[in-house]
C-alpha cells in the first residue's frame, strides 16, 4: 500500500507538471502518448485504492460524476457587480463617491484594463487546496459547482510556493476565447442544438450542468482572477467594497 501511496503521489506530480508546461508555459515536456499512459496509471491507481484520491488529482479534470442538484453556497464576502457609467458626468459622480471613501483617489490617478467577460466565480483554497468554487448567483449565495470548476485547466487545484493563508477566497472570470466559442457553437450546431448567443453565455451555460463531464466537453479552459484576500477573523475575508463604473 505504501507503495501504490508513493506511485500515486509522483504520478500526480508529473502530470501536474505537465500540464503545467503545456497549458500555461506553452512548453510541452512530455509528449502525448505519455502523458496518456501516465494517466491511465494514475486512474487505475485510483479505482484500486480509492483511499489515494485526493482533492487536487490531476484525474478531476476529466469530470466527476453528475450531481442530482447544485448545493447553496454563501459567499464569505458579497460579490458585488460592475455599475455603468455612460457619460462624463456619471463617471464624475463616481469619482466623487470614491472621494468620500478615500479622498487620496483623486491624486493617485487609475489604473485601466481591459474586462474579461465571462462567468464570475469565487473559489475558496484552505492552505493552498481548492475545497470550493461557487457561482456569484445573487451575490450573497450562490451554487456549489466545484466539480465543474476543477475540469478547469487554467484553474489551479493547488497553488504553487507555500505560505499561502490557511483560507482564503479568491474571484475571478471563466470565460471562452472566440476561437472555443465559435467551435461550441459549430459543434451544436451540427448537433441540432441552439447555439449560445455569446462567450459569456457559453461560460455561464457550460459551469451550470450537473454533469462536469458536460463542462469539460465545453471547455471553457481560461480562467482569469483580479483578487483575492486571506481571513482576517472567524468567517471574514476582507475584499475591497467599493464600486466600480
Amino acid at each position: 500500500m505504501k507503495g501504490a501511496a508513493a506511485r500515486a503521489a509522483e504520478l500526480r506530480r508529473i502530470l501536474e507538471r505537465a500540464n503545467r508546461a503545456y497549458y500555461l508555459l506553452d512548453k510541452p515536456e512530455i509528449s502525448d502518448a505519455e502523458y496518456d499512459r501516465l494517466f491511465r496509471e494514475l486512474q487505475e491507481l485510483e479505482a484500486k485504492h480509492p483511499e489515494l484520491h485526493t482533492p487536487d488529482s490531476p484525474t478531476l479534470r476529466i469530470g466527476a460524476e453528475p450531481a442530482a442538484a447544485f448545493h447553496k453556497h454563501r459567499h464569505l464576502v458579497p460579490m458585488l457587480s460592475l455599475a455603468n457609467a455612460f457619460t462624463e458626468a456619471e463617471l464624475a459622480e463616481w469619482e466623487e463617491r470614491n472621494a468620500r471613501l478615500v479622498p487620496e483617489v483623486k491624486a493617485a490617478g487609475y489604473t485601466l484594463e481591459v474586462k474579461i467577460d465571462g462567468a464570475a466565480v469565487s473559489l475558496t483554497y484552505e492552505a493552498g487546496l481548492l475545497v470550493t468554487g461557487a457561482t456569484r448567483g445573487n451575490g450573497v449565495i450562490g451554487e456549489d459547482v466545484t466539480p465543474n470548476l476543477r475540469t478547469v485547466l487554467d484553474l489551479p487545484l493547488r497553488l504553487q510556493g507555500k505560505g499561502w493563508p490557511k483560507k482564503m477566497e479568491v474571484r475571478g472570470e471563466v470565460y471562452l476565447s472566440k476561437s472555443q466559442f465559435e467551435r461550441l457553437n459549430r459543434e451544436r450546431e451540427k448537433a441540432g442544438e441552439p447555439l449560445f448567443a455569446n462567450p459569456r453565455n457559453a461560460a455561464a451555460g457550460a459551469l451550470r450542468q450537473l454533469d462536469p463531464k458536460i463542462t469539460r466537453g465545453a471547455r471553457p479552459e481560461d480562467a482569469f482572477h483580479h483578487a483575492a484576500r486571506p481571513a482576517r477573523a472567524a468567517g471574514e475575508v476582507g475584499f475591497p467594497r467599493r464600486a466600480e463604473p
